[in-house]
């Protein structure tokens, strides 16, 4: 189970009820967060979740409205009593930016490490995710992020007792081990497991024009959280300037990359009465929704 929770859907200033972007995921134990706009403490303390349990975070970008609650949040996980190493991931510049907004949080009682991204497309594997990076169009440069839990194969008895697998390496090889026997024979987990299993997907995706990158990144997604910067219809232009885009553009990204569900989110402030356009939205891609702050879902692996 992935528990997915939308914590800050605004875009470019806070508002009384939308607090700036931020998306948070948890599993087995581990949390993830993506971006750290300002209120992101306020939102997850408002959910009911903790910060200490945070082991990666993730920016699209360096612009304010997706970093500035960084610092708070650092010194809330060192008041916290937190240990643990902190895991960052961003583009290019990140340990400088980091460094930066540490003047104001320079004493932690955990290390930060920074992975930055330098090519177009980036892979991770952490904690049990699957984190795949891909650069989008902003301007300045910007990634996207799909979030996977790969599951395994099935547990296969019959193939193991064919393979002549001891019984004491089963549980090994389950958990994706590869071991030595004694006699030097070699067993891999795929001697007893069967073919993989869907798995969940998120992609979360903010301050970008539609890209080729996003298509195929969002491919087959559970959940795709997009930016819907702008509704009106006379907005496409300042859509095109200011790199973002309108909600009919993610709606056709959804449509395109077959996602089961969208959530539109980072609004521009001056969006007020969101809700009447998405009709026309509904017309492009049936299952979209207008995210809110706090708005969560469990997605379950099929067949539990």
């Amino acid at each position: 189970m992935l528990d997915v929770c939308l914590l800050g859907t605004g875009g470019m200033m806070p508002l009384p009820r939308r607090f700036l972007t931020a998306a948070m995921m948890r599993y087995n134990g581990s949390s993830l967060l993506i971006d750290c706009g300002e209120g992101t403490q306020v939102a997850i303390k408002e959910k009911g979740w903790t910060f200490k349990p945070i082991d990666i975070v993730c920016f699209t970008h360096y612009h304010a409205d997706h970093i500035s609650g960084l610092p708070g949040l650092l010194l809330t996980m060192g008041n916290a009593e937190r240990t643990e190493p902190l895991l960052m991931i961003g583009p290019k510049g990140l340990e400088r930016v980091v460094g930066a907004l540490r003047v104001i949080a320079p004493e932690l009682p955990f290390e930060i490490r920074c992975l930055e991204i330098t090519e177009p497309e980036a892979d991770f594997e952490i904690n049990g995710y699957h984190i795949h990076a891909f650069r989008v169009n902003h301007n300045i440069a910007c990634y996207g992020y799909s979030v996977e839990i790969r599951r395994a194969g099935r547990f296969q008895v019959e193939q193991a007792k064919e393979n002549g697998i001891p019984q004491k390496f089963w549980s090994r090889l389950q958990k994706g081990e590869t071991i030595t026997g004694e006699d030097g024979t070699v067993y891999t987990p795929e001697m007893v497991l069967g073919p993989p299993r869907k798995g969940i997907k998120v992609t979360y995706c903010t301050d970008t024009r539609p890209t080729a990158s996003l298509v195929r990144a969002a491919e087959a997604s559970d959940l795709l959280i997009c930016e819907g910067m702008y509704a009106e219809p006379d907005k496409l232009v300042k859509a095109k300037q200011y790199k973002h885009m309108t909600f009919y553009e993610a709606a056709e990204i959804a449509a395109r990359a077959n996602v089961r569900q969208m959530w539109l989110t980072h609004f521009s402030p001056s969006l007020v009465r969101a809700d009447e356009y998405m009709p026309k939205v509904h017309e492009i891609f049936e299952n979209a929704c207008l995210g809110k702050d706090g708005k969560s879902v469990e997605l379950l692996f099929e067949g539990d």
